[in-house]
């Protein structure tokens, strides 16, 4: 719902009030338009379809803003990324400019059909769903995504962080190794992160050398009918490997459906001429999905305005298991689905204050400052928290059990237990892998089963199965 809102109204935080009013300033110098309505994406980035007046004639632009976990040469970078595809013929939305406060970027408002948010925590209420013409505009993509990767690299080496890349080990690991040592910084990584990181390290392509321009997080675009209207969420493009980008396909499917993967990549081979290697995929999919769990737990910041905490937790759980699912695939080791839940319990004051908190929640009024989805996000939590505190135990008995049986010794907490598997990990051991992969992927589940609330449900986009492509 489109709404006019100034810096007087009360229904605005002093923070939105303040970015409206430093649009409207940039709108009036730039564009030389009146502002005459703002409509916020249901985002926790703040991003708007601005409509505004200017002699007489109605148009509209796109501000896309700064998320506020984020390096604030990231969105810049995005901006200057959009520029130089333009330049080179890519279907991307014409950028008009760049406001200083907020920090956006103001960009072409591009007519487009309905598209899935993405998110987990949306997908398990509304799963997504395939039209026809989206699966058209789905093939047509990955013509445009071969154009993308035929872009010489040495037209983004003016942004900042863009090189020319030389090594394998470059090609393959420069950008989740970035985000593993900020990771570390942060102390958010924990055994199933180390013990991915780890593997990648030692599966390595060393055959895989020659570096391409990369979307980094592939599949978002905007359709209009069969048709690509605009390429977008350019936030992790970088310079890697071609076939992190095919991966992206695996990783987001199926919670943002992509439709059929392997016809994908069959329309992807016949329009860059190249053929896809699925091994190459395989190790890709763990690899994309390792960075964005890192990237999910940021968003868990409780001190960060906006960041929304339960999208990161679902991630956490989910991309986690995923992304050793994937590892599982490229190293032939068969997992076990099909854990079990014993009935939790917890102090009843406990059960009393967090059912409290959920019930409150609920009723608190929504604003243009507190939208419905904010609402339910914050609710959200204290939810998870009620079904935490009924199988904590049970989830730190079973991991320190799976822990014990890799390290020969017994734990007397679930912290103990992690500093000694990540001893063990940092080993780096092949021979492990197997008891390890097992172990970190049953602790992942456990987790999305506690979000959950249930035992595994194929039908909970929480316990989708990442779809294997070697062995189908």
């Amino acid at each position: 719902m489109s709404e006019t809102h100034d810096a007087a109204d009360p229904d605005l935080d002093e923070v939105e009030a303040k970015q409206h009013a430093g649009i409207r300033a940039w709108v009036k110098e730039h564009l030389g338009g009146e502002v005459t309505a703002f409509e916020r994406e249901p985002r926790w980035r703040p991003q708007w379809q601005v409509t505004y007046d200017r002699d007489g004639e109605t148009v509209k632009v796109f501000v896309r803003g700064d998320r506020p976990i984020t390096n604030p040469h990231i969105l810049h970078n995005e901006m200057l990324i959009l520029e130089a595809l333009e330049r080179n013929g890519i279907r991307v939305p014409h950028v008009y400019g760049w406001i200083d406060e907020p920090r956006a970027i103001v960009m072409e408002c591009v007519d487009t059909d309905a598209r899935d948010l993405g998110y987990i925590t949306t997908a398990v209420d509304n799963p997504t769903t395939m039209s026809d013409e989206r699966w058209q505009a789905m093939l047509n993509y990955m013509d445009h995504l071969a154009q993308i990767h035929a872009v010489p690299v040495s037209e983004f080496t003016h942004i900042r962080g863009f090189r020319e890349l030389v090594s394998a080990e470059e090609v393959a690991l420069r950008d989740t190794e970035r985000y593993y040592r900020n990771g570390e910084a942060t102390e958010v990584i924990d055994p199933p992160l180390a013990f991915i990181q780890s593997w990648l390290r030692r599966n390595v392509p060393k055959h895989r050398t020659e570096a391409s321009f990369i979307a980094g997080d592939a599949g978002q675009f905007m359709s209009a009918g069969p048709e690509v209207a605009a390429l977008t969420d350019f936030e992790i493009a970088s310079v890697g490997d071609n076939h992190w980008d095919l991966a992206c396909f695996r990783g987001r499917h199926p919670y943002e459906n992509m439709g059929d993967i392997p016809s994908l990549y069959k329309r992807y081979e016949q329009a860059s001429g190249q053929p896809v290697d699925l091994r190459l995929v395989c190790y890709h999919t763990a690899n994309f999905l390792q960075l964005s769990a890192i990237a999910g737990k940021w968003f868990m910041d409780p001190e960060t305005q906006g960041a929304n905490w339960m999208e990161g937790l679902f991630e956490t759980g989910n991309i986690t298991r995923r992304a050793l699912e994937a590892v599982a695939e490229y190293e032939g080791v068969d997992l076990d689905h099909h854990l079990t839940m014993p009935e939790g319990s917890m102090s009843p004051l406990e059960q009393s204050g967090l059912t409290k908190l959920v019930n409150d929640i609920g009723r608190l009024p929504t604003s243009t400052a507190f939208a419905e989805w904010e609402r339910d996000l914050l609710q959200g939590i204290p939810s998870f928290l009620l079904n935490y505190g009924h199988h904590r135990a049970w989830f730190e008995r079973e991991t320190i059990a799976d822990i014990e049986a890799i390290t020969g010794e017994q734990h007397a907490d679930l912290n103990a237990a992690d500093d000694a598997i990540t001893d063990v990990i940092a080993q780096n051991d092949p021979a492990l892998d197997a008891a390890l992969i097992g172990a970190m992927h049953r602790r992942s589940l456990r987790l999305c089963m506690i979000i959950a609330g249930t035992e595994p449900d194929d039908t909970n986009p929480l316990f989708h199965r990442l779809e294997p492509i070697l062995t189908a």
